[in-house]
């Protein structure tokens, strides 16, 4: 289970590298997409290291799973990360959305926002994972 975790997070940390490269080389919607993954990856993380485990026998880790159980669990109801990370899975979640399947591409100001709160989010998971 460890070494499972370790993985995770070694993704989301791969996933907000990608971000950061997409966005100095203005590939903005790769940008969108690359951040909602680095926090959706950390969660799982963060969640598994919790002792969370997705329902069922397939083991997958659905997008509304996820985010629902972050909040619920780990912010709201355990308190281990700070409510400000309540909104970042579903905005992250959203734009990457927007980047992948809409007409309008995602503009450079929403994709630096959307890196600095992946790495606000990975840096909260990244310190608890620490503790």
């Amino acid at each position: 289970m460890q070494e499972l975790q370790s993985i995770l997070l070694e993704k989301a940390e791969e996933s907000l590298a990608g971000a950061a490269s997409e966005f100095v080389n203005g590939r903005y919607n790769n940008c969108a997409n690359r951040s909602y993954y680095a926090c959706f990856q950390a969660a799982i993380f963060a969640l598994s290291a919790a002792g969370i485990q997705p329902p069922g026998r397939d083991g997958q880790w659905g997008h509304d799973f996820v985010q629902a159980q972050f909040n619920g669990q780990l912010v709201n109801r355990r308190k281990l990360y700070p409510t400000s990370l309540r909104p970042t899975l579903e905005q992250t979640y959203r734009l990457r959305a927007t980047a992948d399947y809409k007409r309008d591409p995602v503009s450079e100001i929403r994709a630096i926002r959307a890196l600095r709160r992946a790495e606000e989010f990975l840096e909260a998971i990244r310190g608890k994972g620490q503790s």
